[in-house]
């Protein structure tokens, strides 16, 4: 997959400036539940998802079916949270960039659809203090832990946001790789990539009340680790080789059996 050099990428308006007690109504409702729109979006991008982009899942059965946790992708395109939901069979709430809800159908969606805003560049506690209350009732959030889109082609780097979570409520954080979507713009040129999206198995960290800068980068640095051991190994060897590497009983993350034998 060719990379982009972060130089030749047009500047990108990272701070929000509007007041934070604009977001108020998007978390409130957020903290209320998933509206009946979550189902309508899913019941018209399900096709296109799994059609146009002949998007396919592994691994899905490692998101607990009830319960806390956190979910975890690399992020590419606009569209990684269809491909990261689409296949799971419980609903999941989003943290979203406050850049989003700007225009006023997309704002709808998303206020009925269970999505949060988070003011990047800023410490946002309203964030998190919607995303516990998520967790607290036993549902599903969905965080990316590169803390915004990677506009270069290449994994960026994690942030400790999913670390604080992840050790401020205890719940498990099922790391995610979605690979193929860095092309999803192709679509103008009817160009569409095929996707793969693998689910790893949940990391478990033990709470803690007031976990510090370096405990919430480390626990990120770990779960994204799992998501670039299985980034890479679709990246290397596809969807096949790693549906054939699980099969043969190899972890997450590793070489196709056939690659594997070549090295020995």
């Amino acid at each position: 997959m060719a990379e982009v050099n972060p130089k030749d990428l047009k500047p990108q308006v990272y701070k929000d400036p509007r007041d934070p007690a604009y977001f108020d109504q998007y978390h409130q409702a957020a903290r209320n539940g998933i509206g009946w729109i979550y189902d309508g979006v899913r019941l018209v991008l399900t096709p296109p998802t799994v059609g146009a982009y002949r998007a396919r899942a592994i691994g899905v059965e490692n998101v607990p079916p009830t319960g806390p946790v956190i979910v975890t992708p690399n992020h590419f395109s606009q569209m990684d949270h269809f491909f990261a939901a689409v296949f799971m069979r419980r609903k999941v709430q989003f943290m979203a960039k406050s850049q989003l809800f700007t225009n006023p159908a997309i704002k709808y969606v998303l206020k009925h659809g269970g999505v949060f805003p988070i003011r990047r560049g800023f410490r946002d506690d309203e964030a998190f203090k919607t995303a516990h209350t998520v967790l607290e009732r036993g549902g599903a959030v969905l965080m990316y832990a590169e803390g915004g889109r990677s506009r270069t082609g290449a994994l960026g780097e994690p942030k400790r946001g999913v670390g604080k979570l992840a050790l401020e409520s205890g719940a498990p954080v099922v790391p995610v790789a979605i690979h193929g979507s860095a092309h999803v713009r192709g679509w103008k040129r009817m160009q569409f990539p095929k996707v793969t999206i693998q689910y790893g198995e949940p990391l478990a960290f033990p709470a803690k009340e007031e976990p510090s800068r370096e405990e919430q980068q480390e626990v990120a640095n770990q779960v994204f680790d799992r998501v670039r051991a299985m980034y890479v190994a679709l990246e290397e060897n596809g969807r096949r080789g790693v549906l054939r590497a699980l099969r043969e009983g190899l972890p997450p993350g590793s070489p196709a059996p056939d690659a594997a034998e070549a090295r020995r």
